[in-house]
C-alpha cells in the first residue's frame, strides 16, 4: 500500500508539473499575446483567452503535490502504528514521524539508495520493508548488527550479542547487555478463547490491582543494549517456542549470526512480535528509515475505531 501510494504521488507530480510548465512557458505567453492583440485590435476579449478550469487545477495543486512528494521521499514519512509489537515504547493507534534520510537518500519507488547518509545503530527503532512481502512495512527494534552474533535465551527471554563474528574464532567479546528486576506492567493483554497458547486479541492499560476476564498482566523490564536503555514487554506465564525459530544454517538453535549487510530485529514486545527470531534477517536496501516522533496517538485496539486521544503521548521516541 505505501508503495502504491508512493507512485501515485510521484505521477500525480509528474504530470500536475508537466501541465503547470507547459502552461508557464507556453501556453500562458500564447494567451497573453492573443489579449493584447485584441485589446490592440479593439476587439471584446474571447473567453478562449483565459486559463481553462482544468489548467489552472493542475498548475495550482501541482506545487502542494511537490512539496509533499519531496518531504515524503527524502524527509519523513508519517506511518501508524497497527499492532503491539512495539509495545510499551510504540502502542496501537500512534502516528510517529520516520525520518527517511537517516540511513540513506532512496529513490522513493524502487528503494535503491541514492546518497548514503548512515546506518543503523543498535537500539534504533527501525521501519522497513517485510522482507516476505516488500509491500509491507514492518517497524522494530535494531538488536543485532552485521558480524553480531546474536543468541536469545528462551527460558529468561534475555540477549546476548558478541560484535564481529566474522568467523568462530574471532567471536570472542561480548556487548554488555543489562537487565532489571522484572515487574508487573501497567498492561493486561487479552485472548480469544485463551487456553496457553492462542494469538492475543487485544491490549488494555489498568492500573495495578484492576484485572480483565480472560486476561493476562504482562510483565515489563528494562534492556540496557550497550548505552541504550528501553522498556520491554513479556508474557511470564507463556514459554517462548524456539522451535518456532528462523533456523540459520550452520548455526545452533536460538542463535544468529548476522551476515553482511543485514540486520537483526525485534519488537519490544517480545512474546507478541515476529521478528527476526522467526523469519530471519533485514536486508540494508529494505530500511525505510528511523522513527524519530510520535505526532498523533488515539486510544484503539487492533482492528478498532478509536476511542479518545493521548495527546501525553506526543513527542519524541526513546
Amino acid at each position: 500500500m505505501a508503495n502504491m501510494f508512493a507512485l501515485i504521488l510521484a505521477i500525480a507530480t509528474l504530470i500536475t508539473g508537466i501541465i503547470w510548465c507547459v502552461d508557464k512557458f507556453k501556453w500562458a505567453p500564447a494567451r497573453r499575446a492573443k489579449r493584447a492583440a485584441a485589446q490592440t485590435a479593439g476587439e471584446e476579449q474571447s473567453k478562449a483567452y483565459k486559463q481553462p478550469g482544468w489548467v489552472e487545477t493542475a498548475a495550482s495543486v501541482f506545487p502542494v503535490l511537490f512539496f509533499v512528494f519531496i518531504v515524503r521521499s527524502f524527509a519523513y514519512e508519517p506511518f501508524q502504528i497497527p499492532s503491539g509489537s512495539m509495545m510499551p515504547t510504540l502502542l496501537i493507534g500512534d502516528f510517529i514521524l520516520v525520518e527517511k534520510y537517516a540511513y540513506g537518500i532512496k529513490d522513493p519507488i524502487t528503494q535503491t539508495t541514492l546518497i548514503p547518509t548512515g546506518h543503523p545503530k543498535r537500539g534504533d527503532i527501525a521501519v522497513f520493508k517485510y522482507p516476505k512481502d516488500p509491500s509491507v512495512d514492518y517497524i522494530k527494534r535494531v538488536i543485532g548488527l552485521p558480524g553480531d552474533r546474536v543468541t536469545y535465551d528462551p527460558l529468561s527471554k534475555t540477549v546476548s550479542i558478541a560484535p564481529g563474528c566474522t568467523t568462530s574464532a574471532s567471536c570472542t567479546s561480548a556487548l554488555a547487555v543489562t537487565y532489571s528486576d522484572v515487574e508487573p506492567s501497567d498492561f493486561i493483554q487479552t485472548f480469544n478463547g485463551y487456553g496457553g497458547n492462542e494469538s492475543g486479541n487485544g491490549f488494555f492499560q489498568k492500573p495495578q490491582g484492576e484485572t480483565l476476564q480472560g486476561g493476562l498482566r504482562l510483565a515489563t523490564r528494562n534492556e540496557t543494549l550497550g548505552d541504550v536503555t528501553h522498556r520491554i514487554l513479556l508474557v511470564t506465564q507463556a514459554p517462548s517456542q524456539p522451535g518456532a525459530y528462523y533456523q540459520q544454517p550452520g548455526q545452533p538453535q536460538s542463535s544468529w549470526v548476522v551476515p553482511e549487510g543485514m540486520y537483526f530485529m525485534m519488537g519490544d514486545n517480545r512474546d507478541n512480535s515476529a521478528d527476526s527470531r522467526y523469519w530471519g534477517f533485514v536486508p540494508e536496501r529494505n530500511l525505510v528509515g528511523k522513527a524519530t516522533a510520535i505526532w498523533m496517538s488515539f486510544e484503539k485496539q487492533e482492528g478498532e475505531w478509536p476511542t479518545g486521544v493521548r495527546l501525553s503521548r506526543i513527542g519524541g521516541i526513546h
